[in-house]
Order: structure tokens, then C-alpha cells, then sequence
């Protein structure tokens, strides 16, 4: 049986998470630090230390091949994959072996550029809309139903 783990720090979609996962019966694992109170009347709620990376770290070592992550961080997506899982961000965006080198390499240089002296006017992320939610929720739909599928043969 697959389960769904969440970096839910910040995470605008878990109600979402939490309605669709319950549709197909599966588990959903909520996993924050305690700079965050989560309650759940569905999923498992996991909180953790506020030390850098203290969930991310946790979430990683729950996680099993098949089992699906949802997170916006580029590096816990890549030790997902690395797992086995699969893995998808807050706007439906699906990490694969194919996107997540670039993914990491881009965040590696606007990480560089915030640590220069120079200004820099990199503009942070567009405002969230209701059509950022009905992406994740249709990918996150599609994400469930293969795993499901792939988990029954």
C-alpha cells in the first residue's frame, strides 16, 4: 500500500492532499517542524525539531519506494527520487529523473546570487490562485491513480 508524505511547513495544498488521498483510501503523513501546529482529522501528523532540515530529514527516512512526496524543495525531491517515490510540488509539478538536475542547478545559482553583494531584483513567486490549486489537484488525482495502479500488478 503506498502512503503520501507531506513537507507540510507552509504547505498551501494540504487539504487538498488530505480530500484526495481520502477519495482513494490512502494514508497521508503531515510532517512539520514546531515552529507549526498541524491538526489532522485524516492524515498522521509528524513534528519534528526546528533545526535545519530536521523535517525534511524525517519525512526522507519515512518514505518508501512507490510512496508518493509532495514538497516544493528541490533537494527533498531528489532524495525522493533517489528512494523510488514519486514526487510533486504544490502546483502539480511532477520531479523526475529528467527535471531534477536542472531543478538543482538552478536553485544552486539563485542561491549563489542572493549571497553576492550585488542588488539583485529576482522576483520571488507569482501570488497562489485557485488555478494553481485545481493543477495540483488534477496532477495529484493522476499521480494517485498510477501508483495505485503500479502498486496492484
Amino acid at each position: 500500500m503506498i502512503e503520501i508524505f507531506v513537507d507540510a511547513d507552509a504547505c498551501p495544498v494540504v487539504k487538498i492532499i488530505e480530500r484526495t488521498a481520502s477519495q482513494f483510501n490512502v494514508p497521508v503523513n503531515l510532517f512539520c517542524d514546531t515552529n507549526h501546529i498541524l491538526t489532522s482529522d485524516y492524515a498522521r501528523v509528524f513534528t519534528t525539531g526546528a533545526g535545519a532540515d530536521a523535517v525534511d530529514i524525517a519525512l526522507i527516512n519515512k518514505c518508501r519506494k512507490n510512496d508518493i512526496v509532495v514538497t516544493q524543495d528541490y533537494g527533498v525531491a531528489s532524495l525522493a527520487l533517489g528512494k523510488g517515490t514519486k514526487a510533486i510540488n504544490q502546483n502539480g509539478m511532477i520531479f523526475t529523473e529528467s527535471n531534477i538536475d536542472s531543478l538543482m542547478f538552478s536553485r544552486y545559482l539563485s542561491k549563489k546570487m542572493r549571497m553576492t553583494k550585488a542588488k539583485s531584483h529576482i522576483k520571488g513567486p507569482k501570488k497562489r490562485c485557485r488555478q494553481d490549486d485545481e493543477n495540483f489537484e488534477k496532477a495529484f488525482t493522476e499521480l494517485i491513480k498510477s501508483q495505485l495502479n503500479f502498486d496492484n500488478t
